[in-house]
């Protein structure tokens, strides 16, 4: 199996920053990509931003210009920078990546668990 570990939420005021980062273990064999995605109070699953192994990034546009994804591939990690954050940025914020187990042979999308971010105005 492979896990994914998120940290680094919590409560910050509007225009403050937050930095998560998830770590992902187990059965690996390769990952192919790694992101964030949201979900906020009544809405459905929305991306925030994704890397490639190549160093390739994609946010939404909503988030351009104030979050910034990075990751350390030797340590199977994934890290999103969060600045000028508003109210609207406020959800639970899962960690993905798509990945190769060796046990299995085969790649599949894995999840985290979800860590809340909450930003007060």
């Amino acid at each position: 199996q492979v896990q994914l570990v998120e940290s680094g939420g919590g409560l910050v005021q509007a225009g403050g920053s937050l930095r998560l980062s998830c770590a992902a273990s187990g059965s690996i064999f390769s990952i192919n990509t790694m992101g964030w995605y949201r979900q906020a109070p009544g809405k459905q699953r929305e991306l925030a931003a994704t890397i490639t192994t190549g160093g390739s990034t994609n946010y939404a546009d909503s988030v351009k210009g104030r979050f910034t994804i990075s990751r350390n591939s030797a340590k199977n990690t994934v890290y999103l920078l969060m600045n000028s954050l508003t109210p609207e940025d406020t959800a639970v914020y899962y960690c993905h990546t798509h990945a190769t187990n060796y046990r299995l042979g085969a790649s599949y999308n894995y999840w985290g668990q979800g860590t809340q971010v909450t930003v007060s105005s």
